[in-house]
This record gives C-alpha cells, structure tokens and sequence, in this order.
C-alpha cells in the first residue's frame, strides 16, 4: 500500500509492530531514543527509515497509522491526543481505551493469513490464541498455496474454466496433500498430482519444496 505509518517506541513491540507494518506494504518510519539491533539493521538495509531521538508531535505529519509502543504512559496518550487532534488513525499497544482502531495478532503462513481479534478486550488472550495458530498452521500452508496457485495458473493457461477445478483441489485436500508437503514427500505428491492431473504436473517444476 506504501502509506506512510509511523512505530513510537523501539522495543520489542515496536519491532514487531514496524515488521507487521512492512508486511503489508507499508512505509515505516521508527521513532525512538533506543532501538533493538533488528530495527537498527532494517534501517541500515533501506527498508524503514529510523530516527533514533524523541518522539515530537510534527513527527505525524503526513502519517496515514501510528503506532504507539512505548513503556511511558504520559507518552502514549500524548501520542493519541495528537493523532487525534490530526485525524489519524492511532494504536496504542496494549491500550484499546485510547486506540481509534484495533491490530488483531496476525498468523503469517505465506498466502495464508489468519487473524485474532479480542476487540481490545485482552491483548493477552488474543497473544495466546495466535501462538497456538501458530504451531497449529506450519509452514506446509504456505507451500501448499504456492503449489495450489500454479496448478490454477497452469490450468488457466489451457482455457480450463475456473468452476471445474473446484473438485480437483478438493481432490487434493481430501487425499492428503498438506501431509504430504509437511512430511516433504515428493514422490508421492507427484504421484498424486499425476492421478488428478495427468501428466505435466509435477512438483518441482512447479515450486521449489525447499523455497
């Protein structure tokens, strides 16, 4: 989306926060007096832009998100009186009471993303739900779409209808597949890509397993 948000606070949260913020496209700008070592070095890559001082009200200027993430309570509600005052979109970490809008905890699985959302009622329960979708949901969902998403585009190439795959990739679900990529079996993922199929369908020249 490239809208330009902006993470107060340089702990671990803000961290977290900056890096749920890059996912989704945006333009990150970080403002904190001390910063951990993995924001110093996304700034040293180009991929956030650090200020590393105090936070200053003219540092929402031309914000669309602000985040406030700080251990200093005067600080995060002086941070949501001037968004406020800006018509800014404001999350305080850990306080719904002074936040204009909500971040559910995100589960990241390539292409799948799932989310938890506690309406601001406990952070706490919506942290630990998350870290159960989290074991539950490996990374064989993200290997799964990628190899779902070129079997379609590879059908799509040859005039196939979208509605007659629907029972082919339920085919593929109901016969194991996930399984099958969790447990890095190739021969018989391509077995079973043959058998509904048919031939030129093959794993590997699909997606990489190990990518």
């Amino acid at each position: 989306m490239n809208r330009k948000c902006l993470v107060v606070g340089g702990g671990s949260v803000g961290t977290r926060r900056a890096i749920t913020l890059l996912n989704c496209g945006a333009n990150v700008t970080v403002v904190s007096p001390e910063v951990t070592g993995q924001l110093r070095e996304l700034a040293q890559n180009g991929s956030i832009m650090l200020k590393e001082r105090p936070y200053r009200a003219a540092d929402l200027d031309g914000m669309f998100v602000v985040i406030g993430a700080t251990n200093d309570d005067k600080l995060n509600r002086q941070i949501s009186n001037d968004a406020e005052s800006r018509n800014t979109f404001c999350n305080i970490a850990d306080r719904p009471e002074i936040c204009n809008f909500i971040l559910p905890s995100i589960v990241h699985r390539g292409d799948l993303v799932i989310t938890v959302s506690t309406s601001g009622k406990s952070p706490a329960l919506a942290k630990k739900l998350r870290e159960i979708l989290e074991n539950q949901f490996g990374e064989e969902y993200a290997h799964f779409l990628k190899l779902m998403g070129e079997i379609r585009k590879k059908l799509l190439s040859q005039s196939h209808q979208p509605e007659a795959h629907k029972h082919l990739f339920n085919h593929l679900i109901d016969n194991g597949l996930l399984e099958m990529i969790r447990d890095g079996r190739k021969e018989d993922i391509d077995q079973l890509l043959r058998d509904t199929f048919g031939q030129g369908f093959v794993y590997d020249s699909l997606v990489d397993l190990n990518s």
